[in-house]
C-alpha cells in the first residue's frame, strides 16, 4: 500500500469503443465499455502474456479532501485491506498471494488505485477480491484505531527521510492553502479527527460508479471480462463524480522554505510551476525535462555530478495535474557546496532559455522519451497503470502512435520559448532541509 477529475466523456451508455495500436511483434487492442450505471471497463488484450493485471481506479485523491479530513483518501485505502463481510484481513491477502499473485494499492493527488496481478487463469478471483474490498469492507472500529497508528508511523518514516520530507515542504510552498500543498498521508492532527463516520461518508460520496474505472490487462477477451464484471458493476453506488478546488496562482516572486536540521547533507527541491496535462506544452516540456535532468545523459547530471562531483544524485521530473503542473529539480549536496550547486542548476536553466539544444541532443531526448514509454508497457501491470491514468485523465486511452506523433510535432525552436515562459523567478520555489540558519542568499539566487 502506498502514497502516490475524471475528464468528461462523450461516450454514450452501453456502447463499446475500440481503440487499436500496433506495437512491434504484436497487436495491442484497447476496448472500453461504459456500463449503464456509469462504471467504465477497459481491457487491453495481450495474448502473449501469462499474467493478468486488474486495477480498480477511483477518480478521487488528496486534492479532493477538505482540510479537516486531510489524509482520508489514504486512510480509506488502508482500511479496504482490513476486512470485509466475507474475508478477514489475512484472508484478503491469502486469496491473492496464495495463488502466487500480488495485491496492492496507492493514493495520489487525483486518483486512488487498488490493483492485483496473477496468472490469467485466476482472473475471477482477482475480480472478486477487489470488488469485495471496495464494496463490502466493514471499517471495524478496532481496526481503524490500529491503522491510524500504522499511518502515523508511515508519516514519521517519511519525515525521517530528508529527500522525501523536502518534497512535502516544496508542495506546501508551491500550493499554499490548497489541498495540493498538503501531505497525502495527512497529519497527526487530521488523522485523529478522521473516524469511521467520516470515512464512510467520504467513501459514499466519492467511490461511485461514475467515478470508477475497472482495467484488465492480459490474455483476455473484452466480451468475457464484461460478462464477469456486469454482476459486480450493479453493486457499485450511483452518484455524481466529485470536483476539486482549482489552483489559484498568486505567486509574484521566488519563494523559499528552510527547515534547519542536523544532517550530513542539505536536501534541496527546486519547484517550477508548469502546465496542466491538457496543455499541448506538456510534450515540449517532457523533452525539455529529459535534456535538463531526467537521466544520466542530462545536463544537470553531467555538470553537477560528473564534471563537478557535487552530488551523488541529482535529477528533475515533471508532474501534471488537471489544471496545473510542476517541474522539480532534486538533489542532496554537502552544505558547504550548496550555493555552488544551486548556481550551476540556475545556470543550466538559464542556458535553456537562451538558445535551443543541438539537433542531436534534441533527437536523443525524443528517442529517450518515446523509448521509455515503450519499455514501460512491457508488463501487464504497467499497461493497467497506463490505461487507468489515461481514462481518468482524458476519458480515453491514447494509443502510443498518438503520443509518438505529438512528440514528433515538437519543434526544436519551441524549447527555448517554453523555457523562457516557465523558468522565471515568479514561478520558482525552493525547499531546503539541512544544517542551515538562514536561506536569504539562496532565495536571491532564484531572482538573479
Amino acid at each position: 500500500m502506498g502514497v502516490r477529475q475524471a475528464a468528461p466523456s462523450a461516450r454514450r451508455i452501453g456502447i463499446s469503443f475500440l481503440i487499436s495500436s500496433v506495437f512491434p511483434c504484436n497487436c495491442l487492442v484497447y476496448q472500453l465499455t461504459r456500463l449503464p450505471n456509469g462504471l467504465r471497463l477497459v481491457t487491453a488484450t495481450l495474448p502473449q502474456m501469462a499474467s493478468v493485471s486488474v486495477g480498480v481506479w477511483v477518480g478521487v485523491g488528496g486534492r479532493y479532501e477538505p482540510a479537516p479530513l486531510n489524509g482520508v483518501s489514504h486512510f480509506i485505502e488502508h482500511m479496504l485491506f482490513k476486512g470485509t463481510r466475507c474475508r478477514s484481513a489475512a484472508e484478503i491477502s491469502r486469496a491473492v498471494e496464495g495463488l502466487g499473485g500480488q495485491l496492492n494499492a496507492f493514493t495520489d493527488e487525483e486518483y486512488t488505485c487498488f490493483h492485483a496481478r496473477a496468472h490469467h487463469a485466476h482472473l475471477p478471483v482477482l475480480l472478486d477480491v477487489l470488488a469485495d474490498m471496495l464494496l463490502e469492507s466493514v471499517f471495524a472500529p478496532g481496526e481503524i484505531t490500529k491503522e491510524r497508528t500504522v499511518i502515523k508511523e508511515e508519516l514519521a518514516m517519511y519525515l525521517d527521510q530528508p529527500h522525501t520530507h523536502v518534497q512535502e515542504l516544496l508542495n506546501e510552498l508551491m500550493w499554499p492553502d490548497h489541498p495540493l500543498g498538503r501531505p497525502l498521508t495527512g497529519t497527526p492532527r487530521s488523522l485523529d479527527r478522521i473516524g469511521r463516520r467520516q470515512m464512510l461518508d467520504f467513501l459514499g460520496a466519492n467511490y461511485v460508479a461514475a467515478n470508477t474505472v475497472l482495467v484488465v490487462a492480459g490474455p483476455v477477451e473484452h466480451a468475457g471480462v464484461l460478462k464477469a464484471v456486469k454482476p459486480l458493476a450493479r453493486r457499485f453506488r450511483s452518484g455524481a463524480a466529485p470536483v476539486f478546488p482549482p489552483v489559484v496562482k498568486r505567486q509574484a516572486a521566488p519563494a523559499l522554505r528552510l527547515l534547519p536540521k542536523r544532517a550530513e547533507q542539505t536536501q534541496l527541491a527546486l519547484g517550477i510551476r508548469a502546465c496542466s496535462r491538457h496543455d499541448r506544452g506538456r510534450y515540449p516540456l517532457r523533452l525539455l525535462n529529459v535534456i535538463l535532468g531526467e537521466n544520466m545523459s542530462s545536463r544537470l547530471f553531467q555538470v553537477v555530478r560528473e564534471d563537478q562531483g557535487l552530488a551523488y544524485s541529482i535529477h528533475s521530473g515533471v508532474t501534471h495535474f488537471d489544471d496545473t503542473g510542476a517541474l522539480v529539480v532534486s538533489a542532496g549536496v554537502e552544505t558547504r557546496t550548496l550555493e555552488r550547486s544551486l548556481k550551476l542548476v540556475m545556470r543550466e536553466l538559464r542556458r535553456l532559455t537562451e538558445r535551443a539544444p543541438t539537433k542531436a541532443e534534441f533527437q536523443r531526448a525524443r528517442d529517450y522519451a518515446i523509448g521509455q514509454l515503450e519499455l514501460s508497457l512491457e508488463s501487464t501491470e504497467n499497461h493497467m497503470m497506463w490505461i487507468g491514468e489515461q481514462v481518468l485523465a482524458y476519458g480515453r486511452v491514447r494509443p502510443l502512435t498518438e503520443v509518438r506523433e505529438m512528440m514528433g510535432r515538437v519543434r526544436l525552436d519551441e524549447l527555448p520559448l517554453l523555457a523562457r515562459e516557465h523558468f522565471r523567478p515568479e514561478r520558482m520555489s525552493l525547499a531546503l532541509i539541512g544544517p542551515l540558519k538562514h536561506g536569504g542568499r539562496f532565495q536571491r539566487l532564484l531572482a538573479a
